[in-house]
Formats: structure tokens, C-alpha cells, sequence
């Protein structure tokens, strides 16, 4: 394995992203970790602790989870890249509603950068949105439970400062996202949220052993070995359909011929859908806290009991529910059957027994249909398991945490299998020869 590394290192182009995407990576983990001015980080440190081991705890062990710790901590990059991914999603949802944004879609490079300037706006003012509910809940002590006292000064002027700072934290994380995806190697907000998860893993697991004992951390590591199997399985599985291209003739020259064939990956989503369930899930949370903090209305009950303490039979039911939702939303934007149609025909090419034109559109629409089914089931079925296992076993169960289950290892998965992928195509370029033999 060690001597797989070493063409990555001699390649000096693909040395240099490498170098890059761990420079921005460390970069991100240090304004992580970078109380943001203002806040008095040993307090919080202990209300955090505290709050991730109560009967609380799978809510925020959650938002640690996707934040690395940042967001409970109130650092620099406390708003992390939350705010950007909701902002992608809007973009997405307007294409499909707003002629314009299609149109823009459709206009190739110069409609893409339109595109992302207007998410990029958007990101901003969501980023202050946030930072600003968050900031007025931890002055009004409604952020951790029982945990006065985590800001210095409670004037207009000091939360202004945190506001703006956290905004920025935001921003920043945002371009380093960008920056990653330019000039270094895979998805860079993938490989950020891929770095705050992993940074969880020692803690949720030195938290397991000590409170559980070598036996049950040894089975839960087994749990998650069997887990990366079965996702590593599933992430590899394909539905090939054979493309046949006709022969042409270009000025004195033959063209095409040849036999290929269109992949369409079981789980063609990815790991967007959870994110995209989770993030809908945070809400109920965030509502009660910013308007209903401490109440004990009818409606305030209820929503803490079914929808925001994840071992209840309605969370499990709303969170699969909607990671299916959203796996055939994201399928339906990014892949349109009608274009890839209307490219093979351009270029000569078609399915064997299938007609060009709308009957091959037909028929890769039914083929998408038929394995996005089975692709949603297995994206709900792994991130459900450890609210499944919380309800089996108690709230209260120190296993039953959040981040050391199937969601952490479903997109820790993922992204590392992108990420090699495209290295693995970067050394193909240049050697022939795989990173991975």
C-alpha cells in the first residue's frame, strides 16, 4: 500500500494538489478549533461535554458531527459549510421552478459561473442568518442546556463582533471548499465535511471504550467494519447499458464503430440526500430553541418527543422518508435522460433494440427509476441504524451515538472512494499504472 503512495509524491502537478487539499485541510481544522472573540472557551468546553453525554446528547453529538465540534464551541468556523450546502440546495430547487435558472443551466460554462455567484450570495446571507440565531441564542443561554454564562459580554457591540466573525469563518470555509475543487483533488466540500467527521472519531471512540469496555467497543468496531463493507459493496455497484456507435464518415476518415457502454451507478445521489435529511431534521431543534426555549405547550412536548430525540419511531420514519425524497429529487436534477439522449444521438450513437430519440430517453428514465429504488432504500437503511439501535437499547446508551455509526462511516465512504477514484485517473493520465493495483 505504502508503495502505491509513492508515483502520487513523484507526479510533481498531482504533488502539488495533494499538498494543497492537506494544507487546506489543516487550515480548516485550526479556525475549527479557534474560539471566535468574545467567548469564554473553557466554560463552553465543559457545557459541551456535558451536554453530549446527557439524554440530549444524539442531537448535539449531530451538529458536533457535521461541524467537527466548531459549531457547540462557537469558533471561528462555528457556521462551517452548512450554510452553502442549504444554499445549493435552493439554487437546485429554483432550477426546477425558475425558467432562468434552467436556462442559465443549459448555457454551458458562462450559466454555471452565474449560477454559482448566485449561490455564492446566497450562502452569505445565510451564513449571517445563522451566525446571528446562533450568537442570540448563546447570550440568551438557550445554545447548551444549563450553561449560562459562555459569553464574555452581552452588549450589542460584542455579539456584532461575533456575528460578523462567524459570518466570515463561513465565507472562508466556503473558498476553501471552491479552492479545494479547482486546484487540488476531489470535492471540496465533500472532503471538508469528510474532515470534520473524521476529526470526531477518536472521541466518539475513547468515549465508548471507557464508558462500555473493550468488549462492546470491539463489537461496535465490527458493527462498522461490517457497515464499510456493505457500503463500499453497494458504492461500487453499477447497471451498465451497452451503447452501440454507428460508422461515419468525416472528410476521408471512418469514425466510430465502436462498443461502450453508460453507467449508471446504484446509488447515483451519493451521500447528498443524508446530508440534505439531516440538515431538514436540525430545524425542529432550532425552532424550539429560538422561539420556545424552556416551554411546556402541548406542541413543543410533542416535537421533542417524536421529532427531535432521534430513537422515536417518527424521526426514523420522517429521516427514511425523506433521504428517499431527496435521493430522487438530487437523481432528477442531475441526471436528465432527454440530454443524454439527444447526445448519443448527436454523435451516432444508440442502444441496441431501443430507437434514438425520445424511445432511448424512455428507456433510460424506467432504468434510472428501477435502480434508484433499491440505491434510496440502502442510503435509508444505513443511516437509520444507529437511531435504531437507540431505540433498542435506550437514550441513554453511550453506543447509541450518532457520529461512530452508519451516517459517519456512509460518508466517509464515499468521499474517500471519489477521492481515489480521481487520483486514479490523474496517475492513468500520466503512467498507466493505477494507484490502486
Amino acid at each position: 500500500m505504502l508503495s502505491a503512495l509513492v508515483p502520487i509524491f513523484r507526479t510533481p502537478e498531482l504533488r502539488r494538489k495533494i499538498l494543497i487539499v492537506l494544507g487546506i485541510l489543516v487550515l480548516y481544522r485550526f479556525g475549527a478549533t479557534l474560539p471566535s472573540p468574545g467567548v469564554n472557551f473553557g466554560t463552553i468546553t465543559e457545557c459541551v461535554d456535558k451536554a453530549t453525554s446527557g439524554d440530549s446528547g444524539q442531537v448535539y453529538s449531530l451538529i458536533n458531527m457535521f461541524s467537527g465540534g466548531a459549531l457547540l464551541q462557537l469558533s471561528v468556523f462555528a457556521i462551517g459549510i452548512m450554510p452553502y450546502i442549504t444554499a445549493s440546495i435552493i439554487v437546485q430547487l429554483l432550477m426546477v421552478v425558475i425558467p432562468r435558472f434552467e436556462t442559465l443551466r443549459k448555457e454551458g460554462q458562462a450559466g454555471q459561473a452565474k449560477i454559482t455567484q448566485y449561490t455564492r450570495y446566497l450562502t452569505v446571507a445565510l451564513a449571517l442568518l445563522q451566525a446571528t440565531a446562533i450568537v442570540a441564542m448563546a447570550s440568551r443561554g438557550n445554545l447548551l442546556p444549563d450553561c449560562p454564562g459562555i459569553l464574555a459580554d452581552n452588549g450589542i457591540f460584542s455579539l456584532s463582533v461575533i456575528v460578523v466573525t462567524m459570518t466570515a469563518g463561513a465565507i472562508l470555509v466556503m473558498w476553501f471548499g471552491e479552492l479545494i475543487t479547482e486546484r487540488g483533488i476531489g470535492n471540496g466540500m465533500s472532503l471538508l465535511i469528510f474532515a470534520s467527521i473524521a476529526s470526531r472519531l477518536p472521541a466518539d471512540g475513547q468515549q465508548i471504550l471507557q464508558s462500555q469496555g473493550g468488549l462492546t467497543f470491539g463489537l461496535v468496531c465490527f458493527a462498522v467494519l461490517l457497515i464499510l463493507v456493505a457500503v463500499v459493496f453497494v458504492e461500487q455497484g453499477q447497471r451498465r447499458i451497452p451503447v452501440q456507435y454507428a460508422k461515419r464518415m468525416v472528410g476521408r476518415k471512418m469514425y466510430g464503430g465502436s462498443s461502450t457502454y453508460l453507467p449508471l451507478k446504484v446509488n447515483t445521489a451519493g451521500v447528498i440526500p443524508v446530508i440534505f435529511a439531516s440538515s431538514l431534521l436540525y430545524l425542529p431543534q432550532l425552532v424550539i430553541q429560538l422561539v420556545a426555549s424552556g416551554s411546556t405547550a402541548g406542541w413543543v412536548q410533542w416535537i421533542q418527543t417524536n421529532l427531535v430525540n432521534p430513537g422515536s419511531t417518527w424521526h426514523i420514519v420522517l429521516y427514511f422518508a425523506l433521504i428517499i425524497f431527496f435521493t430522487y429529487f438530487y437523481v432528477a436534477i442531475t441526471f436528465n435522460p432527454e440530454e443524454r439522449a439527444d447526445e448519443m444521438k448527436k454523435f451516432g450513437g444508440f442502444i441496441p433494440g431501443i430507437r434514438p430519440g425520445k424511445p432511448t430517453a424512455d428507456y433510460l428514465n424506467y432504468v434510472l427509476q428501477r435502480i434508484t429504488l433499491p440505491g434510496s432504500l440502502y442510503l435509508g437503511i444505513i443511516a437509520i441504524l444507529p437511531n435504531l439501535f437507540i431505540e433498542l437499547t435506550g437514550s441513554g446508551s453511550t453506543m447509541s451515538n450518532l457520529p461512530f455509526g452508519g451516517t459517519m462511516v456512509l460518508i466517509i465512504v464515499v468521499v474517500a472512494l471519489d477521492t481515489t477514484k480521481q487520483i486514479e485517473s490523474q496517475l492513468m493520465q500520466r503512467n498507466y499504472e493505477g494507484f490502486l493495483k
